[in-house]
């Protein structure tokens, strides 16, 4: 599972990624040297004077270039532009150089600045064009003017008019920003000063959110109630009436013990006038206005089909999350089947294991029987341990190129128990000086079942993350647009799809781990259908609720929290459950048109090898390989 703060990054990202100022062009030289015929004698009088080849029109350096190396010159200006126009964006990638910078991202003027950004960017790299271009090159411009394309057509849709909901509140991201726990850092003077100047951009950045949604609340595009109800409490938190009982307060409290002491005294008394009389009176305001004026004007209706074309709305986000032609309709359909199906397979699996009871009884079993937990941390840690060892005994089999980067497994420090994941995955550094870790929270014991742990070590860790994120990070010549990005149904397909390989490892030889993966499976099948109803056939989110119940097993609260995500983030759900379907689809087209010669290392090779891309240029990119006969 992503990290809170990555989460929040993705989601600013995914609102950010086309936008800057034009590059500088290229000087062109005029080849106007002096003609040397002038200063010596000719041999002939009336004789022409020789041409020379060089001295005419030198070309310009950049036709000098080939295609590729010209559009990737295009490529890293684009990237240096974006991040001077998305100062937040630069700031979660890790460039520290505009972090003083918070512009008016919900504002006309800058959605008009984003839109000829990408128009102007989109149209370099199309001049160019892709003739000649293969492998790496050829994908990278196919995901370039994929993701361009997209950005722009989702503009006919008024998303600006609903910038709040529990999931996205800019009031928690600048909380997580201004708090030191997120990606704005907080260990020099100069740090401090560039959150105090940014922090100049949260009351505009508040106002316009106010005024978007006030021309929301006129054109009938405003978001559900249920959702605008959990922001004022997380809006509650922030708000308090001391600068030193705010989260805004946590960079003075832990101030680096070698600033200088004249420092120390200014930046606190700085922050303390910068909380109590900038940043809380924009939190306040913002607060009342949802209280008062939006939540009488939320609607009571659900999905996104309910809204002013909502249906073409919705068809646009799941392309955009996707990659995927799919109507909503058939991805409903396709839902549905999967349910069935693996409900079959669980079934079967009971009974060749003689495990009695309903499916519902043994899953309640599976969550409640204490044969199911570990009884210390230790244990807990071992487990993943001995599953590191026993997935690469047999790992040959499935992969043969693994990353460079070595594997740590640890528990979740103290101070994050209670936040972080059960098991989550952190990416290696790319100067080696860091493994990649795979952190397990020890922390409620109880809760940490033994029979989850094959599925969640091969999807965070190998085959999953460990070895997807790590490979990518090892093609350092890719564009920092795709080096530093990545397209979540691929990366998350291919987490769920390692969980598919654990009878091929050998880690579901327990029936309760398998029924756990299927399980599992089943369960992001079901939210498929839950959110497509949502959606696009008109369910409302109680449907949705008792749908996820009744199908998935999930307790009440667990599935409201399911279909509120994704009324507010529509496409996310299908974006990780069409990566997963859509490597499986791959791999059985793959296998049938291969036979008995289908080699599984050979093909999770050519998936991996180029990195994330979107899912409809990873099957095309597929398809042109097995047309390519197999080399002995």
């Amino acid at each position: 599972m992503p990290h809170p703060a990555r989460a929040l990054a993705l989601a600013i990202a995914a609102a950010l990624i086309f936008s800057a100022a034009p590059p500088a062009e290229a000087a062109k030289k005029k080849a106007n040297r002096p003609a040397a015929a002038q200063t010596r004698p000719a041999a002939k009088p009336k004789a022409k004077p020789r041409a020379r080849p060089a001295a005419p029109a030198r070309k310009p350096l950049v036709r000098q270039l080939s295609t590729a190396d010209q559009l990737n010159r295009v490529y890293d200006e684009y990237w240096d532009a974006s991040m001077r126009l998305n100062p937040l964006q630069a700031t979660f990638q890790g460039d520290g150089s505009h972090n003083d910078q918070l512009p008016n991202i919900l504002s006309a003027a800058w959605r008009q600045q984003s839109h000829d950004f990408t128009t102007e960017w989109l149209g370099k790299v199309e001049k160019i064009g892709p003739a000649g271009l293969t492998g790496q090159d050829l994908l990278s411009y196919q995901i370039f003017v994929r993701d361009a394309q997209m950005s722009l057509a989702a503009e006919k849709y008024p998303s600006w008019q609903m910038p709040i909901s529990q999931y996205y509140n800019l009031g928690s991201i600048m909380a997580i920003l201004g708090s030191g726990s997120g990606a704005q850092p907080f260990n020099t003077a100069a740090d401090y000063d560039a959150w105090s100047r940014r922090s100049l951009g949260i009351p505009p950045l508040f106002d316009q959110a106010i005024a978007n949604m006030r021309e929301g609340m006129k054109a009938g595009v405003v978001q559900p109630r249920d959702l605008m109800e959990k922001v004022l409490p997380q809006l509650d938190a922030v708000i308090k009436p001391t600068a030193e009982e705010s989260i805004f307060w946590a960079p003075v409290r832990n101030m680096p013990d070698d600033l200088p002491e004249a420092d120390k005294a200014r930046i606190t008394a700085e922050y303390k006038r910068m909380i109590e009389l900038r940043i809380m009176p924009a939190y306040r305001a913002l607060r009342g206005f949802i209280a008062t004026e939006y939540l009488p004007a939320t609607r009571t209706s659900d999905g996104l089909s309910a809204l002013p074309n909502g249906q073409a709305w919705y068809a646009q986000a799941i392309l955009q999350t996707t990659a995927s032609s799919l109507t909503p309709q058939q991805i409903h359909e396709q839902g549905e089947q999967r349910v069935a199906a693996l409900q079959d397979q669980i079934s079967k699996v009971l009974k060749d294991n003689r495990i009695r009871g309903s499916q519902q009884k043994v899953l309640r079993n599976m969550r409640s029987d204490r044969d199911f937990q570990f009884a210390t941390p230790q244990a807990l840690l071992g487990r993943y341990t001995q599953l590191q060892q026993q997935v690469a005994a047999r790992l040959p089999t499935q992969l043969d190129t693994l990353p460079k980067a070595k594997l740590d497994i640890r528990a979740v420090e103290p101070d994050r128990i209670g936040s972080a994941a059960a098991v989550s995955y952190q990416p290696p550094l790319p100067d080696g000086m860091r493994p990649g870790t795979l952190y397990i929270n020890t922390g409620g014991l109880p809760s940490r079942r033994s029979w989850a742990a094959p599925m969640q070590y091969l999807h965070e860790a190998v085959p999953g993350h460990h070895v997807q994120l790590g490979l990518q990070q090892e093609l350092d010549k890719l564009p920092r647009f795709r080096r530093l990005g990545g397209d979540v149904a691929f990366v998350e397909g291919w987490g769920l799809y390692a969980e598919s390989l654990g009878d091929a490892l050998g880690v579901y030889d327990d029936p309760y781990a398998k029924v756990a993966y299927l399980q599992a499976a089943l369960t992001r099948s079901a939210r498929m259908v839950a959110e497509t109803g949502v959606h696009a056939q008109g369910w409302s989110k109680k449907q949705a609720v008792d749908y996820l119940v009744k199908t998935a097993d999930l307790p009440a609260e667990d599935a409201a929290a399911e279909v509120e995500r994704f009324m507010a983030l529509p496409g996310q759900t299908l974006a990780n459950g069409l990566g997963e379907l859509k490597m499986l689809e791959l791999r059985d087209a793959v296998q049938s048109a291969q036979g008995a010669g289908f080699d599984p290392r050979r093909f999770h090779a050519e998936v991996l090898r180029d990195g994330s891309m979107p899912l409809d240029i990873l099957d095309a990119k597929i398809k042109r390989w097995m047309a390519v006969p197999a080399t002995p």
